[in-house]
């Protein structure tokens, strides 16, 4: 089977006008201490020359003010954006909006779309998605999920304790994704998703965990912990059908990771850009570190491996544009975790040449040296996507007959001597 990532020259244009636009107005916003009102005021001019330019919101489609680009255009656009903490707000693909904006087009109602899904893309909504709970409750495997949703009369009622639900503290609404048919012998239908809207009787909003980012997260941002105590939402606030919960969550979170990991490369090679730069500027030993030999294998090793994730992550992309994302189910899974380890890989040995300063808080490789340790963990961690790409793989394997393996040298002898008897022994007359 041919791959192909190629795009038209039309859009490339627009790839080198991204690229531009981001460093040059982007980028400055990263070191501008002001509040949200300030930020917004800042950042409003930029996202509507980005909507002039036709960029806007462009993983919905047109109906919804997008492009409807497929994914592998996508992932080129979010390997631009992810550069910058802001990139994504910018272009109107911030995670988790992107992804509840992609599933209330999918699968939200007429009036769904209208009261939740129009403000998100215009900006004037945000909103969490509210799936992980804590111990005994899901947390990598989702059918662990312990919070509940009862109907009562026209409304459901929604018991259970969430936490690490990204940005729950600055929402106007999150989706939560809740049992409401704990019996069903299918463990894959017993969940749905509800859309809760902020204020809703029973939601609290208890605060935002502390973690390894959260003291640099700005205006409100962070993962929040949520308690619903008898919850109660309008019946009307079901997204999708009853039991469609892990259906819905699949549609979301394999995009997601796809936008993840180009997002990651962005950053690796900002990163992996400041190291070579430093490599040559800094002096020791009498010369440029760029001459060490150390020095110059992290800078091939990090090279290589950056293009190494950034062809599987383009030919995950492609797969999920011509076959559906359970086609790409092993390319996300792998994607996911080999990512994961390149972006703190390539960032780690440019804090390294930077010294000091690459430890301290005047450059920006700290903040995401630790920010990059949670991409090992949130939407699915290392070893579960490991699990996952083994077993995709074991599937095309059978195990060999007898006591021996496949390849055993004095049973392979037996048989080629079996094979070819005649031609052996008429080599042998010859003699």
């Amino acid at each position: 089977m041919s791959w192909d990532f190629s795009t038209e020259p039309e859009f490339q244009e627009k790839l080198d006008w991204m690229e531009k636009f981001v460093k040059e107005e982007v980028w400055p916003l990263e070191v501008i201490d002001t509040d949200l009102a300030g930020f917004t005021r800042l950042v409003r001019p930029l996202q509507e020359e980005v909507k002039a330019r036709g960029l806007w919101a462009t993983h919905l489609p047109p109906e919804h003010g997008g492009q409807g680009y497929g994914q592998v255009k996508l992932g080129l656009m979010h390997e631009i954006e992810g550069s910058s903490l802001f990139g994504p707000t910018v272009f109107g693909n911030q995670a988790p909006d992107s992804g509840n904006s992609e599933i209330l087009a999918l699968y939200g109602t007429k009036d769904q779309k209208q009261k939740w899904l129009r403000p998100l893309l215009d900006g004037e909504f945000r909103s969490a998605f509210s799936m992980t709970e804590p111990a005994p409750g899901a947390g990598a495997d989702p059918t662990m999920l312990r919070t509940t949703a009862r109907r009562e009369g026209d409304e459901w009622v929604i018991n259970g304790h969430k936490w690490f639900t990204s940005n729950a503290m600055i929402a106007d609404f999150l989706i939560a994704m809740v049992v409401t048919d704990p019996d069903n012998e299918n463990q894959y239908a017993r969940a749905s998703m509800i859309i809760v809207p902020k204020g809703a009787p029973g939601l609290n909003l208890a605060r935002n965990i502390p973690n390894m980012v959260s003291e640099h997260e700005p205006f409100g941002m962070g993962h929040s912990e949520v308690f619903y105590e008898n919850c109660r939402v309008p019946i009307d606030n079901l997204l999708g059908g009853e039991g469609q919960g892990f259906l819905i969550a699949q549609m979301r979170l394999g995009p997601g990771r796809i936008h993840h990991c180009m997002r990651w490369l962005g950053q690796a090679r900002r990163a992996f850009d400041m190291l070579c730069e430093r490599a040559l500027q800094r002096e020791a030993f009498g010369g440029p570190l760029a001459r060490k030999q150390t020095v110059q294998n992290w800078i091939a090793d990090s090279a290589a491996e950056m293009q190494a994730a950034r062809l599987m992550t383009l030919h995950a992309a492609w797969k999920m544009d011509q076959e559906g994302p359970t086609a790409a189910r092993k390319e996300i899974s792998m994607i996911k975790f080999f990512g994961a380890k390149v972006l703190h890989d390539v960032i780690d040995r440019a804090i390294q040449v930077h010294g000091s300063l690459g430890f301290s808080s005047d450059l920006p490789l700290e903040g995401m040296y630790r920010a990059a340790r949670g991409a090992r963990i949130y939407d699915g961690p290392d070893e579960v996507h490991r699990v996952t790409v083994a077993r995709q793989v074991l599937k095309e394997y059978t195990p060999n007959e007898g006591a021996w393996p496949r390849d055993h040298i004095p049973t392979r002898r037996e048989a080629a001597q079996r094979k070819f008897a005649v031609q052996l022994e008429a080599a042998t007359a010859n003699l």
